[in-house]
């Protein structure tokens, strides 16, 4: 028994031994990691920020072997007439495995050094102030512990630049666009191309129809924007068709608003409707007319219109807010016809409850191509689609290329993701 006692107690000593063998190496060698001496950082270039606005200088230098959360970066900037490196301002400090070029919005068609290399920006600071054409002093200090070792100190002035060739693609994804809608509408010339049906426009005779057989107006509203949103531009450009069709068939019309300008335009674009419709002795002034801007006495007093007047159809196009239901449920309320349209995606739940027809987002502004049939209309109208469908092709390209990268960690994918983004 006391042999078997003294093995037991020899093979423990044993454990102990070398548990206690490899607990003094660990401590050796953190000790001997944490003596490495740093050094200055190496390949330091200082350079005007290119394709910005000015007021920034770029930092670049290549990585070290001690790289890394324990060690520290930092960088110093300040009169071009300073030599002396602890003399300068520090501007920015940050552990040494952080601020990297591929952490830029810059494309690869702009970098002019590997990913892995180290980038600042001095850019104005508190205490610290970068102006155009004006020269700086710069240098970089690697600090660990005790230890704080300068790089040589590089001089350098910003300025602004004319171009910004990071959005490079950008510019030659708007040219080809621009291109693809001057083709389409060069197409729609020569051929008939194929439109959607949609309901909400088709419906436009049958109320301008049902107001002439009842002998009732139609009213017709451009929403509550200037002509500085798009919407009420195609607000104004559907009501001259609408205009058009009720001079024919010799409708009164009410157009009420809520802004001075788009009154005077709408007043012109119903004036030439009724001459193209052949009835300019039937156009009135009054029939576009100002009432207030503000929304809820707007409102108010349209209410007051439908309850007198009557009207037979009433149009509502443009963008709208609050007043949207107010509005629609007191036309409901006089039995009239009520086509919406607008891309105020917040107001379309009231819209489709309360009209006969709503005209959802973008089919307000395919609206004028749907009712004119003009070639130049439509084909914008084709263009745009094309458009549509190569942005939706790239975004899932995008995500097929991210994934891979994100997955297999390849670098290839980038240079295709970058094609696609908006570098700033």
């Amino acid at each position: 028994m006391s042999d078997v006692n003294s093995q037991a107690f020899i093979g423990q000593r044993s454990v102990c031994m070398v548990v206690w063998t490899l607990l003094v190496f660990g401590w050796l060698c953190s000790s001997a990691l944490a003596q490495i001496s740093i050094s200055a950082p190496q390949d330091m270039r200082v350079f005007d920020t290119p394709s910005d606005g000015g007021g920034s200088l770029t930092v670049q230098w290549a990585p070290s072997s001690w790289d890394g959360p324990d060690a520290r970066y930092q960088v110093l900037a300040g009169d071009a007439a300073v030599t002396d490196p602890a003399a300068l301002t520090i501007i920015a400090e940050f552990p040494g495995n952080s601020k990297y070029v591929k952490d830029a919005k810059t494309a690869w068609w702009t970098r002019n050094v590997d990913k892995t290399w180290h980038q600042v920006l001095v850019r104005s600071a508190k205490g610290f102030e970068v102006k155009d054409g004006i020269f700086y002093a710069v240098a970089v200090a690697a600090v660990q512990g005790d230890q704080r070792v300068f790089s040589q100190v590089l001089v350098a002035s910003p300025s602004p630049d004319w171009f910004n060739w990071n959005q490079l693609n950008n510019l030659i994804i708007a040219l080809s666009f621009g291109g693809l809608v001057f083709y389409s509408i060069s197409y729609a010339k020569r051929h008939e191309i194929f439109l959607r049906r949609i309901p909400g426009l088709d419906a436009v005779d049958e109320a301008i129809g049902r107001a002439t057989e009842l002998g009732k107006p139609i009213l017709y509203l451009t929403g509550a924007h200037d002509l500085h949103d798009p919407s009420t531009i195609a607000a104004a450009v559907i009501l001259g068709k609408v205009a058009k069709r009720a001079a024919l068939y010799e409708t009164e019309l009410l157009v009420p608003h809520r802004e001075p300008i788009t009154m005077a335009v709408c007043q012109e674009i119903t004036k030439q409707a009724y001459l193209e419709a052949g009835k300019p002795d039937l156009f009135k002034e009054d029939a576009n007319f100002f009432i207030t801007a503000d929304q809820f006495s707007y409102t108010a007093a349209v209410d007051g219109i439908m309850l007198r007047k009557k009207p037979a159809a009433n149009f509502f196009m443009g963008a709208y807010f609050a007043e949207s239901l107010l509005l629609t449920e007191t036309g409901a309320s006089t039995g009239a016809i009520q086509i919406a349209g607008t891309d105020s995606d917040h107001q379309l739940p009231f819209f489709v409850t309360t009209c006969d027809y709503t005209l959802i987002g973008e089919e307000l502004y395919a609206a004028s191509a749907y009712l004119s049939k003009e070639p130049v209309q439509i084909g914008t109208l084709l263009g745009q689609d094309i458009g549509k469908a190569v942005v939706l092709s790239a975004i899932g390209i995008g995500i097929v290329l991210a994934t891979v990268g994100a997955v297999t960690g390849a670098q290839w994918p980038q240079l295709f993701l970058d094609l696609l983004r908006d570098l700033k």
